[in-house]
């Protein structure tokens, strides 16, 4: 029997009494790089599967219903597979694991198994325009990036701020991701991912 931990068999067995077997709405609790470091282990090991719809429904962690959109911006779902049923002890109903209604993106409405006092996902957070954090993205987004000097004298704030804005409100509150390279004649020069 394949090990599971115990946040994987809550995950399967929630899917399991699913009727779509949507993998989706994960617990509350598991956000983030939770969530993604989980759903990465289940799919790596073939016991859920992501399955690309015709639907141009957008993401959204309201909802979370629809794990990601691919490049094309078709909405891909996560669906348990035969071999993640068999892992929680539940027979396959047989042939494939997916609902035949899987090519088609979930009603935005929530589902019937769903707890009516459901904890609401996380919405996106943008900065305020005209704030400091707002002036410190515009300095990374700029062309040539920027040192944590030149951000001081924009924002005000101490370096060590800086620093822990960066991982802090960036990086953990609004999921952007810091690069540095070293420039002659500047320093460390800090950039936003585009």
């Amino acid at each position: 029997m394949t090990k599971l931990s115990d946040t994987q068999l809550v995950i399967l067995s929630a899917t399991a009494q699913r009727e779509d077997r949507n993998v989706l709405p994960l617990p509350g609790s598991l956000r983030g790089g939770a969530a993604a470091k989980v759903v990465g282990a289940l799919l790596s090991r073939g016991l859920i599967a992501e399955t690309t719809t015709d639907s141009q429904t957008k993401a959204d962690a309201a909802l979370n219903r629809i794990w990601r959109n691919d490049e094309d911006g078709r909405a891909i779902l996560l669906h348990i597979t035969d071999a993640g049923l068999a892992a929680i002890g539940v027979e396959p109903e047989g042939g494939d694991s997916a609902p035949t209604g899987a090519d088609e993106a979930p009603s935005a409405a929530a589902p019937q198994d769903a707890p009516a006092e459901a904890d609401p996902a996380p919405k996106a957070r943008t900065p305020r325009a005209g704030t400091k954090q707002a002036k410190l993205i515009e300095k990374l987004r700029s062309d040539g990036g920027a040192t944590i000097d030149e951000i001081v004298v924009a924002t005000g704030w101490q370096p060590h701020t800086v620093r822990g804005a960066f991982a802090g409100a960036l990086k953990k509150k609004l999921g952007l991701e810091v690069t540095s390279d070293k420039v002659e004649g500047r320093g460390r020069v800090y950039r936003l991912e585009a």
